[in-house]
């Protein structure tokens, strides 16, 4: 009986195999290096936001991800006051592509600091 596993032309086929799982496997793997994670997302995004606006964002209240890339609502102050709590805040919704990259943005809402969110539920 003789093993035919290993004649020269079933090792070329399998070869080939191998060949085409790597390039699927490198495939996969560049499409998800090109992704960016979650993280730096929202690292990219507050970078952004500071260059276009000249503001500095102090929180992401809201991070999406959709179908076109990813949607956040970062807090910003806006206008510093005395005291704190009399400062000028603004929430900005963010839109980034699929990459990461800002494709537009714009404010949402304003308020004082010490204020509630009266757009919150509970919020007065």
């Amino acid at each position: 009986m003789s093993n035919t596993n290993h004649t020269p032309k079933s090792q070329d086929s399998q070869k080939t195999h191998n060949s085409q799982e790597s390039r699927g496997d490198d495939t996969r793997s560049k499409a998800e290096e090109q992704r960016p994670a979650p993280v730096e997302v929202l690292r990219q995004a507050r970078a952004q936001l500071t260059e276009l606006t000249g503001l500095s964002p102090e929180s992401v209240t809201s991070f999406e991800q959709t179908e076109d890339g990813w949607v956040l609502e970062v807090e910003v102050l806006e206008l510093a006051r005395v005291p704190d709590t009399m400062s000028l805040m603004a929430s900005y919704q963010v839109e980034l592509d699929q990459e990461g990259r800002l494709t537009g943005y714009r404010r949402v809402h304003r308020y004082e600091r010490g204020r509630s969110d009266a757009r919150r539920p509970g919020g007065r």
